[in-house]
């Protein structure tokens, strides 16, 4: 198990309450389109401002994957592809959603999200 992932009654059924932050970064990162391992790395290293070795990045993937969260494809016999699935979406969308209901408890902080969001 990698990024001290948690054990639950139904180990095949995960949701976002049940991931790490950097395996719901990764889904995050997905969300904008289908990535390589390389480039999802880039994308954490962007956002830490710090390296992001191989030995974390690509079990927590490979948890992903197997939680259903993210689809692996082969480009080439080298290299792989990552996508969010339909499950991941809803994960995303589900972390999303609790963040906000949290955030925005008076219009002046639901102002400050729709100015995020370009309204």
């Amino acid at each position: 198990m990698s990024e001290a992932q948690s054990v639950t009654d139904d180990s095949t059924t995960r949701t976002a309450a049940d991931l790490t932050a950097f395996q719901q970064n990764i889904l995050a990162i997905l969300a904008e389109e289908p990535m390589y391992g390389l480039a999802i790395k880039r994308e954490l290293e962007s956002y830490y401002g710090s390296e992001v070795n191989h030995g974390r990045l690509y079990p927590n993937l490979d948890d992903l994957v197997e939680d259903g969260l993210v689809e692996k494809s082969e480009l080439d016999k080298r290299t792989n592809q990552y996508e969010l699935t339909e499950a991941g979406h809803d994960a995303v969308l589900g972390q999303l959603e609790w963040v906000l209901d949290r955030f925005a408890t008076d219009e002046e902080r639901a102002d400050e999200v729709r100015a995020l969001l370009g309204e």
